[in-house]
């Protein structure tokens, strides 16, 4: 029996170092397809050409991964020592903001250009008399200020569209100097005429596809964005007077390109796989695959020899004529314009803040949670860190529910918000979620206010199913309200995604997952308002 013991203990000690053995083995494996594989971070606006890199790479053996993130929260990532291998951003400007500490680009190469326009409703372009014919900034501007056009717009400090056409329109405004610089922010003529044209936006966007679906969906006439963005939109309009018209300004345009970088070890397996990747784009055969999605291959200058069901000269797109390219400035520079346009030149907004107070708030940290994200968006030092802060000009209103939503306090100046964090710093969390009734108060707070002075939005944070309320009433509320209000959700611990993609639905509105992390998800949906 002894010996048998021995035998069993012996076949035990064997069987569990063949386990280490093959452990190790398999954590070996593992590691060296991590090794192999190109970790990439690339800005959203590249999702559409995607598959030209990994058609490619699959083609061609090479393993590669893509994250994608808005271009100023790439940086900030990165900054914040993420590690990637290589970082495709919408625009050359902003990997200067890089911390070569933190990441330090190689081989940084322009892929191709995108240029940031006026794109307007064919027929509305017509009345303004825009189509077939030489327009400039200040045409657009009187035309704002005769309340002939409003237009929807990417946010000037989250995302790459919005700060190009920003520091396009301050370049063209400052006479298009040689070099901007901080002498330009300081004057007053310019920010009027800034002011001005920011004054005709009515809704703000965190991002280019969203801003897609508000034209598709009827929310505005005229958006600022991408020339690819009007191909992709006009695919879908049968009718040419509803489609959209690119307005290319003669005295200047902001032109985007797309810049490949290199970020890991120099001289190693990766970084010859990541110039193999990087060359096939600027191959021929690459150039020629962009050019199928809407990206010009050239820079600036004239090329007729064009697809023109893509490039189409009755939307705009007149490739035969030269684009007179904006200078950005420098980095120092284009970090204060960014600040100025959130804290004076954009229009204010008035934005009414839902916070769910039930009792399941009370568990897994929702409520510290909610608090310090609240801190963080209501104190004008943090939230300026990203640009993100309200100003003196912004309305804030917020309603606290649970099984009944409290009476609603509204602040006139933004940044007078002690009180706001006071009441969401001592309310305890207790009851049930009503959801309906919430929603259909904070219309009734916002379906008055003066649509030409404010920008009016909805944030509703909830943890989970709303179990009171009339939601016939919510959706009468919604509904009776022209322009409709738009309510952003964020869904946090147990929440209904249905329920709110629902009153996303009616409201033009669009749900976050702030599951993993309310406050970057709080920090998303500033983008939108």
């Amino acid at each position: 029996m002894k010996k048998e013991g021995k035998g069993c203990l012996v076949f035990i000690i064997i069987v569990i170092a063949l386990y280490a053995i093959i452990s190790s083995m398999v954590s070996s494996v593992k590691d060296k397809i991590n090794e192999e594989t190109i970790h990439i971070i690339s800005s959203t606006d590249n999702k559409n050409i995607e598959k030209v890199l990994t058609d490619y790479a699959k083609e061609s053996g090479i393993k590669v991964s893509v994250d994608y993130a808005g271009t100023l929260e790439i940086m900030e990532r990165l900054n914040a020592g993420e590690q990637y291998d290589a970082v495709w951003a919408s625009n050359s400007m902003w990997l200067y903001m890089l911390d070569s500490s933190k990441a330090k680009t190689s081989d940084s190469k322009i892929i191709n250009m995108n240029p940031v326009v006026f794109a307007i409703k064919k027929s509305v372009a017509k009345d303004l008399g825009f189509v077939g014919t030489e327009v400039k900034l200040e045409d657009i501007i009187k035309a704002i200020r005769e309340g002939k056009l409003k237009f929807a717009m990417t946010s000037a400090t989250q995302t790459n569209t919005g700060a190009c056409a920003y520091l396009g329109f301050l370049s063209v405004l400052s006479g298009n100097p040689e070099v901007l610089t901080e002498e330009y922010l300081n004057d007053q003529q310019i920010k009027d005429e800034l002011t001005a044209l920011f004054s005709g936006v009515n809704r703000s966007s965190g991002s280019e596809e969203y801003l897609e679906e508000m034209y598709l969906d009827g929310q505005c006439d005229a958006i600022v964005t991408y020339e690819t963005s009007i191909i992709n939109v006009n695919k879908n309009i049968s009718n040419p007077d509803e489609q959209l018209y690119g307005v290319y300004t003669v005295d200047g345009v902001s032109i985007s390109d797309s810049v490949f970088a290199y970020l890991g070890k120099t001289n190693t397996e990766k970084e010859e796989a990541f110039l193999q990747l990087q060359s096939y784009l600027l191959s021929k055969e690459g150039q020629e695959e962009l050019m199928k999605t809407g990206r010009r291959t050239w820079y600036g200058g004239v090329k007729e020899d064009v697809d023109k069901t893509i490039f189409n000269p009755e939307w705009g797109i007149d490739t035969t004529k030269y684009l007179i390219p904006i200078k950005y400035p420098s980095t120092d520079v284009i970090q204060k314009a960014l600040g100025l346009y959130q804290s004076e030149l954009r229009k204010p907004t008035h934005i009414v803040f839902a916070l769910d107070y039930s009792g399941s708030m009370s568990y897994n940290n929702g409520i510290e949670d909610l608090r310090n994200a609240m801190k963080y968006i209501l104190t004008e030092e943090e939230a300026s860190k990203n640009y993100l802060q309200f100003s003196e000009k912004d309305k804030i209103s917020f309603i606290l529910f649970n099984s009944y939503p409290s009476n609603t306090y509204t602040i006139e100046n933004g940044l007078d918000t002690k009180t706001i964090l006071n009441s969401i710093n001592t309310t305890s969390p207790s009851g049930g979620t009503n959801i309906y009734d919430t929603v259909t108060q904070a219309i009734e707070v916002l379906k008055e206010e003066d649509r030409d002075k404010y920008n009016v939005s909805i944030v509703l944070m909830t943890d989970g199913e709303g179990n009171s309320g009339s939601y016939k009433d919510m959706k009468q509320a919604i509904q009776n309200v022209s322009p409709v209000i738009p309510v952003y959700s964020i869904m946090f611990g147990s929440a209904d995604d249905e329920q709110l993609e629902d009153i996303a639905d009616l409201s033009t509105g669009k749900v976050f997952d702030g599951r993993t992390n309310l406050l970057e998800a709080f920090k998303v949906v500033r983008g939108y308002n």
